[in-house]
């Protein structure tokens, strides 16, 4: 695959679920130029988001919204307030300004915003209408598409939720010119994933093109975020409630949500725990004939050239994974179920691993 960028700055995809299809819309500007107020129906909106988000770019949104009741609640910003108590104080909100089942909830925010303003939708008055403004990377390719919403428990992450899809999602890649370095780089992760488990010419794009994407090319940019949002839409299209191929979305998710939990969710970012995690789903991949060495090299040598982990917390060790992996929702009649590579773009999951090796895996994450 050649280095050319043929992309227009804007894209339009839509994730087509029937009578719950919706639209993704990617690009410069394009929270103002999309208009959020025609996916509203009626006058009362609460828009949730944080206190970094806030302060960048709640006042442009409010700007849309002039003829409607707007409330707003700006959540404390960390994976650590993504659980029970803060979706209550989001219903509670709801419920103390009167708001009615043509309310829309607008989440204007990263992963931890929409997970949690989407489960509110969700749940409140058995479900209303909401929008999704996400402002990470990691949010734009993975969390705001797809209808996964969900707050974590101090035991398991994302264990307790709903499959509850949007109205819309709205990518404005300007937001990423304000996301700190780190955040950016965890949001890689994701997009990394897309081209291991379904796009492998992707993937090579990827190797090819990092130093545009790291330097903000905007055609660059959009073009990785329409080609993640292209391969999650097609998955989730095809089994939006993850009866079965759906799951591959999850590569190196239940290693690296075992790490999460392992922190309480204050230690790394999301994107970092699952790009520790798909390092050692593909050490295992290559173990099982999956990948060659050199293919597994290339996996490793690209997530660390995003200055990512590629092995664990040294604090953890292969009990905590054994301890916390069978807590993961693949966990089927006690059989822990993994997403492993068949080779580059080819992901299955399976319980077909030699267990042994999953334990030797375990055991040289930590040698790193």
């Amino acid at each position: 695959m050649t280095d050319q960028i043929n992309t227009p700055s804007n894209a339009l995809i839509n994730v087509e679920l029937g009578d719950r299809s919706y639209p993704i819309y990617i690009g410069s500007g394009q929270l103002a130029a999309v208009g959020i107020s025609r996916f509203i129906q009626g006058n009362k909106v609460l828009i949730v988001t944080n206190t970094t988000v806030a302060k960048l770019y709640l006042s442009a949104l409010q700007a849309q919204l002039a003829d409607k009741q707007v409330d707003v609640i700006v959540l404390d910003d960390g994976e650590q307030f993504k659980n029970l108590d803060t979706l209550n104080s989001i219903l509670t909100q709801l419920l103390e300004n009167n708001h009615d089942r043509k309310t829309t909830l607008i989440a204007l925010g990263g992963g931890v915003v929409g997970d949690i303003t989407g489960f509110a939708a969700a749940c409140y008055q058995r479900g209303v209408p909401f929008i999704q403004v996400p402002t990470t990377l990691l949010s734009q390719v993975d969390s705001s598409v797809g209808g996964k919403t969900a707050v974590n428990h101090s035991l398991g992450k994302n264990m307790i939720g709903a499959f509850y899809q949007p109205q819309a999602v709205v990518i404005d890649t300007d937001s990423l010119s304000s996301l700190p370095e780190r955040e950016f780089s965890a949001g890689m992760a994701e997009v990394i994933k897309y081209g291991l488990i379904a796009d492998a010419d992707f993937f090579e794009w990827l190797e090819n093109n990092s130093s545009a994407l790291q330097q903000g090319d905007q055609a660059a940019l959009t073009y990785a975020i329409e080609r993640s949002c292209l391969n999650k839409a097609k998955v989730v299209s095809a089994d939006e409630t993850e009866q079965g191929i759906r799951a591959i979305l999850n590569l190196g998710h239940t290693f690296g949500h075992a790490i999460e939990t392992f922190q309480n969710y204050t230690g790394w970012l999301h994107g970092e725990a699952v790009a520790a995690g798909m390092v050692m789903a593909s050490e295992l991949s290559m173990m099982m004939g999956g990948l060659s060495q050199s293919e597994f090299n290339r996996v490793k040598n690209l997530i660390k050239s995003w200055s990512l982990p590629v092995a664990p917390p040294k604090e953890m060790g292969v009990e905590d994974f054994n301890q916390l992996m069978y807590r993961d929702k693949k966990v089927l009649d006690g059989q822990l179920r993994l997403v492993l590579l068949r080779a580059l773009g080819d992901a299955e999951v399976t319980s077909h691993y030699s267990v042994e090796s999953l334990q030797a895996v375990l055991s040289s994450s930590f040698s790193e």
